[in-house]
């Protein structure tokens, strides 16, 4: 499939294609993670779903799948040869969750033709955010019916001994947290409503879009030179748990601090080293940030001012009345960002941007 470059294209469903009957939709979600954000612990949760898509990439190498991250959960279609290896993966991360942070982790797996006996389809179109990068998009209500299914209890991938850890290669929080520059951070999660249709939907969201294009840059939250890089990093002992494998914690902190100075030292003097340009990855990190986004809904966290939240509030608002959609939205001071980082001195490393205090978890928990 052509990826686009624009993202209104995506709202129209003739940009995107179905995929074979016998493929696998794996999904993850965090249990109950309205708990862990009023405890603080967002930024984890959003790394247990980045770690999930992390997982399944390097599971997958060297085949491309598509992915999606959710906040506090992820989604992902691999080929039903390698159905057993990205079960393995989610058994992992569900292990690693829970042993690292005490966080407990639905999975599960359904194949796209079970999806389309329960009356969904599963349809994939591919955003392109730079020449290194592009995302996947999901319609056609499989998405959610399977995640609706898993927290039903149903699909569950069975337990088996022994579970090996996961591959989290490439996985990090480094960035600090991104300040609102016009008023807010605004998470939003938009999703039609059991009767409407595509294109009743799509009208909504265009509608939705055409508001938040009017801010700068369409409201992107992070700043066109990149994020602030602060030593130590924010996301240092988070990191450690990614990272250490058998190793104490303790020393994997003291092995990221050490390199995480370099790396600061980097940023500041701009200096190269090697094939690492420390300006151009900031840049790369901007144009690659994954701020927008559709599965089987619209969601995005941008920065924007009183008035286009109210303008986009009222818009929701008629629609729900006209029995169109469900929506939440929240509101925050910072925005964040977890990555993938298959390598710092290509432009193909990820970003995944929330809200950082509730995000799309909570934007979600008012529908």
């Amino acid at each position: 499939m052509v990826a686009t470059t624009d993202f209104v294209h995506l709202c129209n469903p003739a940009h995107y294609s179905t995929l074979p009957d016998e493929w696998v939709l794996g999904v993850a979600d965090v249990v109950n993670s309205t708990a862990e954000i009023a405890v603080g612990r967002y930024k984890t949760v959003n790394m247990v779903g980045a770690a999930v898509i992390s997982a399944q990439i390097n599971a997958a190498q060297p085949l491309r799948i598509p992915y999606v991250f959710g906040g506090d959960g992820a989604g992902f279609v691999v080929r039903p040869e390698h159905r057993h290896t990205a079960e393995a993966a989610l058994r992992a991360v569900r292990n690693w969750a829970d042993q690292e942070f005490g966080i407990k982790l639905r999975i599960a797996t359904v194949t796209v033709s079970q999806i389309r006996h329960a009356g969904h389809d599963l349809r994939v179109a591919r955003l392109k955010a730079s020449d290194g990068v592009d995302y996947a998009m999901f319609s056609g209500g499989g998405l959610a019916w399977a995640e609706a299914e898993m927290k039903a209890g149903r699909f569950k991938i069975p337990d088996v001994d022994p579970i090996t850890p996961p591959d989290l290669t490439g996985l990090s929080c480094r960035w600090s947290n991104i300040a609102a520059q016009n008023g807010m951070v605004l998470s939003l999660v938009v999703k039609p409503s059991k009767t409407t249709s595509e294109a009743d939907f799509a009208k909504v969201a265009q509608d939705v879009l055409a508001v938040s294009d009017r801010l700068n840059r369409s409201g992107h939250p992070v700043p066109p030179q990149g994020p602030a890089f602060r030593f130590p990093p924010d996301g240092l002992t988070l990191e450690a748990h990614v990272s250490r494998k058998t190793r104490p914690l303790w020393w994997q902190s003291a092995k990221l601090l050490f390199s995480n100075a370099l790396i600061w030292g980097l940023f500041m003097s701009g200096m190269r080293l090697g094939n690492f340009e420390p300006r151009h990855y900031r840049e790369m990190t901007a144009r690659n940030a994954d701020y927008r986004k559709f599965d089987d809904g619209l969601k995005m966290t941008i920065d924007c001012d009183l008035a286009t939240r109210d303008e986009i509030k009222a818009l929701l608002a008629q629609a729900r009345a006209k029995g169109l959609v469900h929506y939440g939205l929240h509101e925050q001071d910072e925005a964040m960002m977890t990555c993938f980082v298959p390598a710092a001195t290509e432009d193909s490393h990820v970003h995944f941007v929330d809200g950082a205090s509730g995000g799309y978890a909570s934007a979600a928990a008012q529908i």
